[in-house]
């Protein structure tokens, strides 16, 4: 039995560009193998933002569920990322 299955694909003409660039390079031996690469990538990026939800989006609220008063409204959000943006303007 294989362990491979074909498929055909069709991508824009950039990302054609972009896999044929990397086999021509010699980074890649074939189109088969970026792709693979790609995907490898996307599910890697994948539980990396499985893990984050789980560990850190949970526990966040499950605190705020906990204490309430952690709560800030999208105003105060906004206004501290505002003032954290132009300090670093300042310090740039």
């Amino acid at each position: 039995m294989r362990s491979t299955q074909q498929f055909s694909i069709t991508l824009p003409h950039e990302m054609a560009d972009m896999v044929r660039t990397k086999v021509e390079s010699g980074e890649y031996s074939s189109e088969s193998e970026v792709i693979r690469d790609g995907l490898r990538a996307l599910e890697k990026h994948d539980r990396a933002l499985e893990a984050w939800l789980r560990e850190d989006v949970a526990a966040a609220y499950d605190a705020m569920k906990v204490d309430p008063s952690r709560a800030r409204s999208a105003a105060q959000v906004r206004a501290s990322l505002a003032a954290a943006h132009k300090s670093a303007l300042r310090a740039g």
